[in-house]
């Protein structure tokens, strides 16, 4: 009687998930021709009639979460994906902020040798004196560390030494996704802990927010993300703040000009500059791109978010819909990365779509991506370890 029950379970989470890849709402209304001044079409290599079997596709490289399962701990800690989601919510409605936080934590770990909670280790292998992810400057401004552990605890009580710190991760970037009225997607689990962190790689690797359109989508697609789907990743900006720390060198030293970025508009540089005074020396740029945590510095308590970024005329619904999409169309990015976005017809186009559907297009996709992201490079089986603190590794 049990597994009938979990068979129809399972059939609920995927049936609505593999219809939004066959039929997207929407669709007919923003394909255009070619040639079309609308710049609104879909019709890329990303096609919504390609089908399931190929919509996933990853470099050969990349372990691509086929060994991952529905329901993982059914057996071992049937409470767990309940436990992960009741703690989140209530951590959410003291900290309403944890939402974007432990999306950014996310995919900072899953985007650095995929997602296997590499980015909560304080030592590396064991080597307390070896750099680890959290050391990289990109990672320096993460928060939510604290919430996943909580989270860990409370697993821990009920489940000892089963639930990895890279599925709690996992379920957790959901569970916050759904709470800040985002998309709901499958999490499947198995994900394995790696005993090693990797802080060239995230040094490195990990996206700047002065990142041209170039090396945004080489960096994407080196991990098997084509264009639709890094516009799609992206469009997660849409909820929480950005820090004042990753906006200050584009509003008074851009490039190394001691200018502001010549491409913001005027009345919204101003409404960004009262946003993100210039209290603090931004001249010189390995400073600025080293930012202090988040808890310790004023800059990065203050900052705007994406619906800031709109006239204050403009409604929405939802704090996860197509403002940030139609911030780029106005020219109002708040991060050069994500302007840049508009630096390139194929992305521009993509921003176009996503701002002028009613938001189920980009709802569907972020949750197919989010889904592909989930899977990425995961270890399962023999690899890896469970650890019982998600700061440190288990030694033998």
């Amino acid at each position: 009687m049990r597994s009938c029950i979990n068979l129809w379970i399972a059939v609920a989470l995927f049936v609505p998930v593999l219809l939004s890849l066959r039929s997207r709402r929407g669709e007919t209304q923003i394909q255009t021709t070619p040639s079309s001044s609308s710049a609104a079409s879909f019709s890329d290599s990303s096609s919504f009639s390609v089908k399931l079997a190929n919509t996933f596709q990853f470099n050969q490289r990349i372990r691509d979460g086929s060994n991952l399962e529905y329901d993982f701990y059914k057996d071992t800690c049937p409470q767990a994906e309940g436990i992960v989601r009741s703690a989140l919510t209530r951590i959410y409605f003291d900290h309403r902020d944890v939402a974007p936080a432990l999306l950014r934590l996310f995919f900072h770990d899953c985007f650095i040798q995929g997602c296997d909670a590499s980015l909560l280790l304080d030592e590396n292998d064991g080597n307390s004196n070896s750099s680890v992810e959290k050391q990289a400057v990109p990672n320096q401004t993460l928060r939510g560390f604290d919430k996943i552990d909580l989270i860990k605890e409370e697993v821990e009580q009920a489940c000892p030494g089963v639930v990895s710190c890279a599925d709690i991760v996992s379920l957790a970037a959901r569970d916050s996704v759904l709470l800040a009225g985002g998309p709901f997607y499958p999490v499947l689990t198995g994900r394995r802990d790696n005993h090693q962190s990797f802080f060239e790689e995230a040094t490195a690797q990990i996206p700047r927010p002065d990142d041209n359109v170039t090396r945004t989508l080489h960096l994407f697609n080196l991990r098997g993300f084509n264009a639709r789907e890094t516009v799609s990743l992206l469009g997660g900006h849409n909820i929480g703040k950005i820090g004042c720390d990753f906006i200050l060198q584009r509003l008074y030293n851009f490039q190394d000009t001691r200018q502001p970025d010549p491409s913001i508009p005027p009345d919204f540089l101003r409404q960004m500059r009262l946003n993100c005074p210039n209290n603090s020396n931004t001249n010189n740029k390995d400073e600025f791109m080293t930012s202090k945590p988040m808890s310790s510095d004023v800059h990065s308590k203050s900052g705007m978010s994406y619906m800031q970024a709109l006239s204050t005329s403009v409604s929405s619904g939802s704090t996860f819909d197509t403002h940030y999409y139609q911030s780029l169309l106005r020219g109002r990015g708040l991060l050069f990365a994500d302007q840049q976005l508009m630096a390139e017809d194929k992305t521009a186009k993509l921003v176009s779509a996503y701002a002028s559907d009613d938001g189920s297009t980009f709802r569907m996709d972020f949750a197919r991506v989010m889904l592909k992201m989930s899977n990425l490079d995961v270890l399962t089986g023999l690899q890896g370890q469970v650890r019982l603190n998600c700061s440190r590794p288990v030694t033998s």
